[in-house]
């Protein structure tokens, strides 16, 4: 391979994680809380068909984007009602809600569409690209990390923002604390039930982002089901980082990097089923390897105490 295939590869890489980056983000925000927001799959669905009627319509693509924003927080606050204030089965809520979002976002889309597979009859807007000047006229460098969609960008930054939120503000402190142990924190004044909400309505904002990158970033259209397992891949990410924000990344984008190969080994002749299914054995292989090393970790800290 030549430099310049390899600069595509990696421009590549960077395009297709930037979505499981967002679901990881916002999966890790939940989980400091001791939740596990399973519903990022769901939010991601929502705010994609959001953000591409509304611009459409509107005209706006400052319009969309809040809408989608506002759509993914909404569905998040109302799991968190419904499992923290309702006591219903977390698990449970998460999986209804993105079974109602598969449907629901097919329904919606037909009324403004008048499709079902996709939105291509409706003008969506799309987030600009960024060309990084310093940066943008170095050959290779230029290459990968230049001319990116400005949502990838912000996913990057998002990594930081989480870091910091978490490990470096009183209200992070909160939310790890009620994570670690929520009965010691309820002891010592902290509204535990308020914390995961909140917590959760972040990640809801997080996982949004995702979903606005695939269908006004990574496309410029929704289609049924476009998530495809991304928010699902991203959760994985997210545990096999082992909660880490840098960890995270690093997964998301090893999971980044297995898309990518199995766009690339379609141009062979492979089964299309075997093709399909590399980004999900990547993932499965991922976790398993992580488990292992886990309780190995956990046998060596009981051999010592």
């Amino acid at each position: 391979m030549d430099m310049d295939m390899v600069a595509s590869i990696a421009y590549s890489i960077i395009r297709v994680s930037t979505p499981i980056i967002f679901a990881a983000m916002a999966a890790l925000i939940s989980k400091k809380a001791g939740l596990t927001n399973m519903a990022v799959e769901g939010i991601m669905l929502v705010s994609a068909l959001t953000g591409v009627v509304v611009s459409a319509f509107s005209n706006s693509l400052a319009l969309g984007f809040t809408s989608g924003l506002v759509a993914g927080v909404l569905l998040a606050f109302f799991i968190a009602y419904l499992s923290l204030k309702l006591k219903a089965d977390m698990v449970l809520t998460c999986i209804a809600a993105n079974l109602m979002a598969s449907g629901l976002t097919v329904v919606i889309m037909f009324i403004a569409s008048g499709d079902k597979g996709t939105s291509s009859n409706l003008k969506s807007l799309v987030m600009p690209e960024v060309s990084i000047p310093l940066i943008d006229g170095i050959p290779f460098i230029g290459q990968i990390f230049s001319n990116h969609n400005i949502m990838t960008y912000l996913a990057f930054i998002t990594v930081y923002l989480v870091y910091f939120f978490i490990y470096k503000t009183p209200t992070g402190l909160r939310i790890r604390s009620v994570g670690e142990n929520p009965n010691a924190s309820e002891s010592v004044g902290i509204d535990v039930e308020k914390v995961q909400i909140m917590s959760f309505v972040i990640s809801g904002f997080i996982g949004a982002l995702g979903g606005i990158y695939m269908s006004m970033g990574y496309v410029s259209w929704f289609a049924r089901d476009m998530v495809a397992g991304r928010g699902f891949i991203g959760l994985s990410a997210m545990n096999l980082g082992n909660g880490s924000p840098i960890g995270s990344l690093i997964a998301a984008v090893i999971f980044g990097s297995a898309d990518v190969a199995s766009y690339s080994l379609q141009a062979l002749k492979i089964p299309a089923e075997f093709v399909q299914m590399i980004p999900y054995l990547s993932t499965i292989i991922g976790l398993v390897v992580f488990s292992i090393i886990r309780e190995r970790n956990a046998k060596k800290k009981r051999r010592i105490e």
